[in-house]
């Protein structure tokens, strides 16, 4: 892919050196650096820095919000570009569910953070079309791999710093380094303040929180029919609704709230009014069936199920999950002991095996369990699905975790057609 940027020493600009040549500058990435000898050898015109290709396409027209954490992002990413598009803003972004643009999906779901060019693309196209704000998810993995290299962030936000990923980070010491790495710098940072992991420079810092003192902090809330709150601002107090459940969903919405709040300079009572029209994202927290009550979310770490199911604690659960395949181990008997301290049955099944074995997965999880009285195992997935809805009864919940709005399960290299909420929906039909 290469991009125009029309300098009178080189046309374009690309971070593939098969692509290079005469006309065309390579743009050295920490990914591509070994490439650098083979663009030399194709006879490109320049070797740029991000930061230098990032002035050269004047990518500061545009404000970035960059959000990272374990959990949250996607939602607080979703809540911030719908509250800027409802308070009248054009705004894209960028994250795990593709790439929008003024709320219409403009590509697929590709990588949480693309290559730095990419997201460059991305934004060349979002300023085309006249926006004002691009937010985007920033994953750990892309912190390591500076795929956020150059990149001019408006504001960065934190959720929160739990396991994950450790299948590449190799501790959760560096995990919680990268994580923190993104907010060692100047820049505008909000930053979740009830999160002890957190490290940051205090410049140009501001916080938000429920339980610590915080920039944007919520002084009263109820989780009854939905999340609710006052929000204090200094002196400032705004009340809030939102449809969406559970505890960890507060700090998501406070997080979006106080981020719209600080790039845009829009009060805080519009900012709450506007609020009331987010639905949530497809796959977090989703709601598949009201009778029977089944619920499908993405949570696929142990700090990820305890919110979830946390959010249910009144109410009796049954929870189908597996663990992903060529993963952090470590993290799988963690979430065998999360769904046993909070379900009342547990359908261990596979969720992404990829290359691993499925069944060493499922013992992974179930050397998490002491008490296996209740739990079902079943590799297939529709499965393990289907005993869930024939066993529950009464007022119980079927909570089908791990996968969220993903349409594939990943056996070795197939990407074969699955769908939680379809599977739910069509087993239930046949009832």
């Amino acid at each position: 892919m290469k991009i125009e940027v029309n300098t009178p020493e080189f046309r374009y600009i690309s971070e593939n050196s098969a692509e290079c040549g005469s006309d065309c500058a390579f743009v050295l990435t920490k990914q591509n650096e070994k490439y650098a000898e083979d663009a030399r050898s194709k006879g490109a015109a320049a070797f740029i820095t991000p930061s230098e290709a990032w002035n050269l396409l004047r990518l500061e027209r545009i404000k970035v919000v960059g959000i990272t954490g374990t959990n949250g992002k996607t939602t607080t990413a979703s809540a911030i570009y719908s509250l800027l598009l409802d308070l009248g803003h054009k705004a894209a972004m960028q994250g795990t569910r593709g790439f929008f643009m003024n709320d219409a999906p403009v590509e697929g779901k590709t990588l949480t953070t693309p290559t730095v060019l990419n997201t460059y693309r991305h934004m060349l196209e979002a300023i085309g079309e006249g926006c004002e704000y691009f937010v985007m998810e920033v994953s750990s993995h892309a912190i390591e791999q500076e795929r956020i290299a150059g990149i001019g962030f408006e504001l960065k936000i934190l959720t929160n710093i739990t396991q994950d990923h450790l299948d590449y980070h190799e501790s959760l010491e560096e995990y919680v380094r990268i994580k923190n790495l993104f907010f060692a710098d100047e820049a505008r940072k909000l930053i979740n303040k009830d999160e002890p992991k957190a490290q940051f420079n205090i410049k140009n810092a501001y916080t938000y929180g429920v339980e610590n003192p915080a920039t944007y902090k919520i002084v009263a809330y109820s989780l009854n029919n939905g999340v609710s709150g006052v929000l204090k601002h200094f002196e400032e107090l705004v009340t809030f609704e939102s449809s969406l459940h559970g505890f960890f969903n507060l700090y998501n919405i406070t997080a979006a709230m106080a981020a719209v709040h600080l790039v845009s300079g829009e009060s805080l009572e519009k900012i709450a009014e506007a609020l009331e029209n987010f639905g949530g994202v497809s796959g977090r927290m989703e709601v598949v069936s009201t009778d029977p009550l089944v619920i499908v979310d993405f949570a696929h770490t142990p700090d990820g199920m305890e919110q979830v199911l946390g959010a249910l604690k009144e109410k009796e659960v049954l929870v189908v999950f597996g663990a992903g395949g060529d993963r952090d181990r470590s993290k799988r008997p963690l979430m065998g002991r999360v769904a046993s301290a909070y379900a009342k049955k547990l359908y261990v099944t596979s969720d992404n095996p990829r290359f691993e074995d499925p069944d060493a997965i499922i013992e992974d999880i179930l050397a998490g369990i002491e008490d296996k009285s209740n739990v079902y195992v079943d590799v297939n997935r529709r499965n393990a699905i289907a005993q869930a809805l024939r066993e529950r009864s009464g007022d119980e919940v079927v909570l089908i975790l791990g996968k969220g709005d993903e349409t594939a399960q990943i056996i070795y290299d197939q990407h074969l057609p699955f769908d939680d909420r379809v599977v739910a929906r069509e087993l239930l039909e046949q009832r």
